[in-house]
């Protein structure tokens, strides 16, 4: 008997809504149906797993009614996101619903991701206002059910001392395990001169930072194609963050910050050999970043990768996906992921009980790496 994905992989988002994408059925490459091994050697800890809540969503859409911020695609999509009500209840429960769906799928433990595009599409004071809220209600629900919620800590980097004081907060306050940020906030990123004092507060206070996508800033040529979300805007924008980053020298600078990336590393892992070769086409060139100094790393593009950067495999059940990344980056710097309620499968989950990978790389994989990486 295969398990239950009524609400899950089988029907992609239209499990969650009432108006959006057509139903479709496994094909391709999503696994075959399974039973999930409920006795295995091994805790699952699913590390992007999104969350919401009201106060939220009403900012975002009172923001996009206004035509402050016509142009901003993210805000666009958190708009469009706010009409689907059964994603919008299953973002917003925190609490017993959620946690018999993670029953029903073996997960032992969810890490909340506030989901994207978050607080960073609303103005500098709202959005912090409503990065406080957020990880206060974070906090509350992982001391109510502790063994079952860890969650990170949201900011809003156009407020840098806001999001500065929220890191700080969010880690020694509120016992936070790292922050997430949902990627580019009109365009910008954290390679940008300014907003330095993230990075160093991200290293200061020992918190690993998840970078999730969002839609790009310029999403036009992507909405042309069908190409929105996780068909090409998405993991081009998370490549675009992390590489600035990169080859900004934050981790020669910052050597401590540990930096995760989901979606099996956006498929960067794939151009390791390449990221190397063709360094020389950034490192000491003048008048990047709108006329900071050159930058000469230290080391090559792939040193970073595996020492820096963890990924994890949110929307990628696929052994050979994960194999391959395992062998590059190592056994110690991929991570489970599950990415609910976006992608919820329990054929997906018995997919990985039966890989073909060792028992002590498994349980890396499925749990220790997590452990390790977000302090849980």
């Amino acid at each position: 008997m295969s398990q239950d994905n009524s609400d899950g992989s089988e029907k992609g988002m239209s499990g969650l809504g009432n108006n959006v994408v057509n139903p479709r059925s496994h094909v391709g490459l999503a696994p075959p149906a399974g039973e999930i091994e409920r006795n295995a050697p091994y805790k699952r800890i699913a590390t992007e797993e999104a969350w919401s809540f009201p106060e939220l969503i009403e900012a975002q859409v009172r923001l996009y009614n206004s035509g402050q911020a016509s142009d901003d695609a993210s805000l666009a999509m958190a708009n469009m996101f706010a009409g689907m009500k059964g994603l919008q209840e299953t973002l917003f429960d925190l609490g017993e619903k959620r946690i018999a769906r993670m029953d029903e799928l073996g997960i032992d433990r969810q890490l909340l991701l506030l989901t994207s595009p978050g607080v960073q599409v609303l103005g500098p004071e709202e959005g912090t206002r409503l990065a406080r809220m957020s990880n206060d209600i974070a906090a509350e629900a992982c001391a109510k059910y502790p063994d079952r919620f860890s969650a990170l800590a949201a900011f809003q980097p156009q407020d840098v001392d806001g999001a500065v004081a929220e890191i700080e907060r969010g880690m020694k306050e509120l016992n936070l395990n790292g922050a997430v940020l949902n990627s580019h906030w009109k365009g910008r990123y954290l390679d940008e001169a300014e907003f330095e004092p993230i990075l160093a507060a991200l290293e200061a206070n020992d918190a690993a930072l998840y970078i999730h996508p969002t839609a790009p800033r310029y999403n036009q040529p992507y909405q042309f194609r069908g190409m929105t979300g996780a068909l090409g805007g998405f993991p081009h924008d998370v490549w675009i963050h992390t590489m600035g980053l990169v080859l900004s020298g934050a981790f020669d600078k910052y050597p401590d910050i540990r930096l995760v990336i989901g979606h099996m590393g956006e498929c960067m892992p794939l151009h390791l050999y390449r990221f190397d070769w063709m360094q020389s086409n950034a490192d000491g060139v003048p008048g990047l970043r709108g006329g900071q100094p050159p930058v000469t790393l230290r080391h090559p593009i792939s040193y970073y990768f595996k020492k820096n950067i963890w990924i994890t495999t949110s929307g990628v059940g696929w052994e050979p996906a994960i194999k391959f990344c395992m062998d590059v980056m190592g056994p110690d710097r991929v991570i489970y992921a599950m990415d609910y309620p976006y992608q919820q499968s329990g054929d997906e989950v018995a997919a990985y009980d039966r890989m073909d990978i060792s028992p002590e790389h498994k349980k890396m994989l499925m749990q220790e790496n997590a452990e390790r990486v977000f302090k849980l």
